[in-house]
């Protein structure tokens, strides 16, 4: 029965027409989760009776550069100009944040006054480090909820999208960028062609564009179909990165690969012969692409097949907890727990309620399931028999924090790679 709140959008209106690297048409499409509201569109008490938009969420490769890519895609202005993904509520992020720093200090040789410019800059987390050490730093970011937040820190923000047009102007008022860094944006961003442009303008020629994304081979390798939203339009490999770079006067010369949101890449970008030089992992990582033969649809299928599998498997797991009368909460309201949670129908009926650190989303309820959002303090008085790990890219982190919830006897669900228990 059709849920009088659900209004599907016209899918045509955002499908995707060709590739946004090679521009080819032939895109083919291995794998559906069905319809849903976007990941971070959290819904006040008081909207509950209203309606939710709901657009496709399918995921293809295109023929030619072997691009993974969404098949739709909902304008920017929908998803970012009020976002509430910030990562410095995560003690994780901060650690990482000011890893990237100091690894990027020595890689660039950067100096005090040089320029940092970060696009989706956030609340400015990431520059707030290199702000401490005497650079010169500037964020863009389009979302004006973090851009005041970050304004209000003190770190300098444009509230924009980093677009070539933008990035002109900003280059006459600011000079070269001897560092741009990117964290989980550059996946984000449809027009990469423009992001290209942007850069090659803005970047000093001894300079580095430094961005970080998951990374192809462990989403398929761990399972980590919940990474595929709405957010991300495309998933990273090396092998067409390097196509689009070339398009643009640019070289990838270091990739580092992290363990971070469940394995990422950290990819080095400058300006052709200059003075960075290609490091061979950028050749090994080309090469280990080949042997998993991403360039044909076989690892997609059986991709396809698994995340289907483990739908399957997480309901009846689920339902017979419930059946033998245990209670069961999630752990984070993030936006790839509300994918699994719409994608394998998992409603209050099956949990009891969400926990989350950032008070942004507590008192709201999920997109599509709604299913009400507790602060995390909640677990002080109350001891579920289980909590579904939503946010299990954090799980080591969270686990350590709760550990009087274990003690007490309750019980981490975790789906990935596989449905396991801790």
């Amino acid at each position: 029965m059709k849920s009088p709140h659900k209004r599907l959008v016209n899918s045509r209106e955002y499908k995707v027409h060709e590739c946004r690297i090679c521009k080819a048409t032939e895109i083919t499409s291995f794998l559906s989760l069905g319809t849903m509201p976007i990941p971070n569109g959290f819904v006040k008490k008081e909207d509950l009776k209203k309606q939710e938009f709901y657009y496709p969420l399918e995921v293809g490769v295109c023929n030619t550069c072997h691009l993974v890519q969404l098949m739709h895609i909902i304008p920017a202005d929908v998803m970012f100009r009020n976002y509430l993904y910030i990562p410095s509520t995560s003690t994780t992020h901060l650690n990482h944040f000011e890893t990237i720093v100091e690894e990027t200090i020595s890689k660039v040789k950067l100096k005090k006054h040089d320029l940092v410019v970060d696009i989706g800059s956030n609340d400015g987390a990431l520059l707030s480090f290199f702000q401490k050490k005497g650079m010169k730093v500037l964020g863009v970011d389009p979302a004006i909820n973090l851009a005041k937040l970050a304004i209000k820190k003190g770190i300098p923000t444009v509230n924009e999208f980093f677009t070539e047009e933008h990035v002109t102007r900003l280059h006459q008022l600011h000079g070269d960028a001897k560092l741009i860094t990117a964290t989980n944006v550059f996946a984000h961003i449809d027009d990469l062609q423009d992001v290209c442009r942007g850069v090659h303008t803005w970047l000093a020629p001894d300079g580095l564009f430094i961005f970080e994304s998951p990374y192809l081979v462990d989403l398929l390798e761990k399972n980590e179909f919940d990474t595929i939203y709405h957010e991300h339009l495309s998933y990273l490999a090396i092998t067409p990165l390097q196509r689009l770079f070339e398009k643009h006067g640019l070289e990838i010369v270091d990739v580092v690969r992290d363990p971070i949101h469940g394995g990422s890449i950290r990819v080095s970008v400058a300006h052709w012969n200059s003075i960075h030089k290609v490091q061979p992992i950028v050749a090994e990582l080309i090469e280990l692409e080949k042997k998993m033969n991403l360039d044909t649809l076989e690892p997609y299928k059986s991709f396809a097949k698994r995340v289907q599998s483990i739908k399957k498997k997480l309901r009846i797991h689920l339902l017979k907890l419930r059946k033998q009368g245990k209670r069961i909460i999630g752990y984070g309201a993030s936006a790839k727990g509300n994918v699994l949670l719409n994608y394998c129908e998992i409603t209050p009926e099956i949990l009891d309620y969400i926990v989350d650190s950032i008070p942004y989303k507590q008192g709201k309820y999920t997109p599509g399931t709604h299913i009400a959002i507790h602060p995390e303090k909640k677990l002080v008085k109350d001891t579920p028999d289980y909590a579904l790990l939503l946010s299990w890219n954090f799980a080591e982190e969270i686990i350590q924090k709760q550990e009087s919830f274990t003690k007490r006897g309750g019980k981490f669900i975790v789906m990935v790679p596989e449905i396991h228990e801790v």
